[in-house]
């Protein structure tokens, strides 16, 4: 009995690791974020994510938490799913911390062994994780709400004005929305993969680096298959089909802008002026 459940709570834990990845996936909802242009919400994305690299003070980032806070309520998506998606980065988060904690020369604070924390690490470490933070959350609102087909239309568009000088503008906006269709089906895949091996009594959790590094491998190779059938599954199926890039192509549902979209600008762009002036202050004082 006692075995038994052990079995299952590992097996709960390894399924709940996978579910965290919210990257690629989209939340369903009717917000005015949802039915905003694609083409506003990557331009929107682009200013948030230079805003997160024009300075790195606490006043200039609680005008950042302010307008994500502001998007995130108006895009009627939890909070809580959101931060989930933390999860899967946070190995990321802490080395890159530790690295800025540790090795930026300034004015020592403590001293541990051979390793010196310095205010210069500290304060270079705290902005580099709330920036992280603030950049994984920013960037997964577009995905939670555009999806694959609306972002691929929203990218072409968006970039069409490259055709000119010969970049393939559709090739580019098909392979990024067929990448982002893909993350979905592999985490069900990875999710299948995981229970048939614990099934067969794997164990992914205990033993040291090495050890789960090796555990992984009966998942990676039979990952690794079922990504590669797919893809000459997909393949095959746009040959069928006659697939030539956006040669003579229409769209069913081709993207116009709306009121709602210019006030959309209009904010993106109060927006930055904002960080601008806040920045510009600063300097000043």
């Amino acid at each position: 009995m006692k075995r038994r459940k052990a079995f299952c709570q590992h097996w709960d834990k390894g399924s709940n690791m996978i579910r965290d990845i919210t990257i690629g996936q989209y939340y369903q909802a009717d917000s005015v974020i949802h039915r905003l242009d694609p083409r506003v919400k990557l331009m929107g994305t682009l200013i948030f994510v230079i805003s997160l690299f024009l300075g790195s003070n606490i006043w200039l980032y609680l005008v950042v938490a302010a307008f994500l806070a502001i998007v995130i309520a108006l895009s009627k998506i939890p909070l809580k799913f959101i931060l989930k998606g933390l999860k899967a980065i946070v190995i990321l988060i802490v080395i890159s911390a530790a690295f800025n904690l540790f090795l930026t020369p300034g004015t020592p604070l403590i001293k541990i062994w051979k390793l010196t924390i310095t205010h210069e690490g500290l304060n270079t470490a705290v902005f580099m994780v709330i920036r992280l933070i603030f950049l994984i959350m920013g960037s997964s609102l577009m995905t939670l709400t555009t999806t694959p087909n609306n972002l691929t239309d929203g990218l072409e568009k968006g970039l069409g004005f490259l055709k000119y000088i010969k970049v393939p503008v559709h090739e580019i906006a098909m392979m990024m929305s067929i990448a982002l269709r893909f993350i979905p089906i592999l985490i069900e895949e990875t999710d299948k993969i995981m229970k048939a091996q614990m099934a067969r009594g794997a164990d992914f959790e205990s033993g040291n680096i090495i050890k789960k590094a090796k555990a992984m491998i009966p998942i990676l190779v039979p990952l690794f298959i079922s990504a590669f059938r797919r893809a000459n599954e997909l393949a095959m199926a746009m040959e069928a089909r006659c697939y030539h890039g956006s040669e003579g192509r229409t769209k069913m549902k081709p993207l116009k802008y709306s009121r709602r979209d210019i006030n959309a600008y209009l904010i993106i762009a109060l927006y930055l002026a904002c960080i601008i002036v806040v920045k510009v202050t600063l300097k000043l004082i």
